[in-house]
C-alpha cells in the first residue's frame, strides 16, 4: 500500500469515529467451540474492543448449529466450514485454506480493515497470506510455545509447531503475550526481539462467574464429600504438564495432617486411567471424586462449595483457572512456574510453592485449611486484584494503545 492508498484509508477510519479501527481477528476456537483458553480470551477481550468504538470481525471454525454468521456481544462473528484431514494438521491446513478464502473475499469487498489479530500458530499461515496480499499490519498473540509445553523440541511435531510459532512472530508487527514469563519465553524460544513484544494479562468477566440460579449449598456439597470433610480441587486437562499427580502424591501428609478431614475432587475431561490407579496406589481412593467433564454452570456453583483449589502445574504461560477461583472466593495454591507467580502473589492473593514438589504442595493446602482467618484474607486481596490488574476493560485499552502504535508506525513507512 502506498502513502496516498494509507491516507484515503485513514480517512475511511475517521468516518467511523475519531480514533475507531476495524479488525480481523482470527482464532481456531470461539465459543461454543472451546478447547483452551484462546476460546475464552477472544470471547471476552473483543466485546470490550467493541466497547471502545471498534469494528471487530472474528473469522473461527463451525461448530454444531452455531451459526456461520452472527453478531455476538457487538463482535462479528464468521464461522468457516472445514473439511476433515487424514490428521489434526492436515486439518489444520485445510481450516487455513477456509479462513484465507474467506477472509480474502471479506477484505476485497469490505476493505478499510486496519489491522489482522491472529491468535497462536494455527491460523498462521492464513493471517500471513491475508497480510501479504492486502498490505494490512499483523500482529500476534502467543498463548503457549511448543517450546515450553513439552520443555524442549524434542519430536519432528514439536518441530513443525515450533517452526510454525517462529515464523508467525517473525511476520507480526508486534507480538502480544500475557505474562513477563512469556515475554521471555517468546523473545528465547521464538527469537523475537524484546523490544517487540508487549505484556497484556488475561482477564476474567466476573458476571460469568456467578451462578446463575440459586443452590442448595449442602446438598450440592454432599454430592461430592461428608460434611466434616474440606474440599480441595483442581480443575482442568488431566496432561501430564498440570501436574496433577503431584496433587495426588501431596493427599496423603494432606489426609494424615486433617485427620483424614479432607476430599480431592479432580475435575476434567480426557483419560483419567493413569491418575485413578495412582490414588489406588497411594491408598487415597475413597478419598478421590473424579468428576470427568464438568459445565461452566455447574463449575461456578461447585466453586462455591470448595475451600481449596490447587493448580500444580509444570508449564503455565498464565493460569485463567486461577483468576476464576478468585472471582469465587476460593483460596489458590499454585506452583512456581511459568506465569503463575505473576498471577498469584505470594501470601497476598493465594500460596505460591516449588514446581514439581508434592510436599510443598501439601505445606500449601494445609497452610489454608488449617488457617481459614488467613485464607479470608487471601481471598479478599485476590478478588481486588480481579479489578485492579485483571479487568477486561483495562486489558482491552492496553490492546487497543498496541492496535494504535502499530498504525502511528505504519503511518510513516512504505509497504
Amino acid at each position: 500500500m502506498n502513502r496516498i492508498s494509507y491516507v484515503k484509508q485513514l480517512g475511511v477510519i475517521q468516518q467511523r469515529g475519531q480514533g475507531a479501527m476495524k479488525i480481523l481477528a482470527m482464532a481456531w476456537e470461539f465459543p461454543p467451540r472451546i478447547v483452551g483458553g484462546i476460546a475464552r480470551h477472544v470471547s471476552e477481550l473483543y466485546p470490550e474492543m467493541v466497547k471502545l468504538g471498534h469494528e471487530i470481525h472474528l473469522l473461527t471454525v463451525e461448530f454444531g448449529q452455531a451459526p456461520h454468521y452472527e453478531v455476538v456481544d457487538g463482535v462479528h462473528v464468521h464461522r468457516v466450514a472445514v473439511t476433515g484431514g487424514d490428521d489434526f494438521f492436515h486439518w489444520v491446513a485445510n481450516m487455513n485454506q477456509s479462513m484465507g478464502q474467506h477472509g480474502g473475499k471479506m477484505l476485497a469487498e469490505e476493505g478499510a480493515f486496519d489491522v489482522i489479530h491472529a491468535h497462536d500458530w494455527l491460523v498462521a499461515d492464513a493471517a500471513i497470506a491475508l497480510k501479504h496480499l492486502f498490505k494490512i499490519p499483523l500482529i500476534a498473540t502467543i498463548h503457549a510455545t511448543e517450546h515450553g509445553r513439552y520443555n524442549g523440541v524434542h519430536s519432528d511435531t514439536n518441530q513443525y509447531i515450533d517452526s510454525r510459532e517462529t515464523h508467525l512472530v517473525a511476520e507480526a508487527w508486534r507480538v502480544i503475550v500475557c505474562t513477563n514469563y512469556m515475554r521471555l519465553e517468546v523473545e528465547r524460544a521464538l527469537f523475537c526481539p524484546w523490544n517487540k513484544i508487549d505484556v497484556v494479562y488475561n482477564g476474567i468477566c466476573l458476571e460469568k462467574k456467578q451462578p446463575r440460579q440459586e443452590f442448595d449449598h449442602w446438598r450440592l456439597r454432599r454430592r461430592f464429600a461428608a460434611d466434616q470433610e474440606k474440599i480441595v480441587y483442581y480443575v482442568g486437562r488431566l496432561t501430564y504438564e498440570k501436574g496433577v499427580d503431584l496433587l495426588l502424591c501431596a493427599a496423603p501428609k494432606v489426609l494424615w495432617d486433617m485427620e483424614g478431614k479432607a476430599k480431592f475432587v479432580i475435575i476434567g475431561g480426557g483419560n483419567a486411567d493413569g491418575l485413578k490407579r495412582l490414588a489406588w496406589d497411594l491408598g487415597i481412593w475413597h478419598k478421590c471424586y473424579f468428576t470427568g467433564f464438568m459445565s461452566e454452570e455447574d463449575l461456578n456453583q461447585f466453586r462455591g462449595i470448595a475451600n481449596c483449589s490447587v493448580f500444580p502445574s509444570l508449564y503455565e504461560p498464565f493460569g485463567i483457572v486461577a483468576l476464576e477461583s478468585f472471582a469465587a472466593r476460593v483460596p489458590v495454591v499454585v506452583s512456581d512456574t511459568g506465569g503463575l507467580p505473576e498471577v498469584v502473589r505470594h501470601a497476598k492473593t493465594g500460596i505460591v510453592t516449588r514446581t514439581g514438589s508434592a510436599e510443598s504442595i501439601a505445606w500449601g493446602i494445609l497452610e489454608i485449611l488449617k488457617n481459614p482467618d488467613y485464607a479470608k484474607s487471601l481471598t479478599d486481596n485476590a478478588f481486588d486484584d480481579l479489578d485492579r490488574r485483571f479487568n477486561w476493560a483495562k486489558l482491552a485499552q492496553q490492546t487497543e494503545a498496541v492496535y494504535g502504535r502499530v498504525l502511528h508506525e505504519r503511518a510513516a513507512v512504505e509497504w
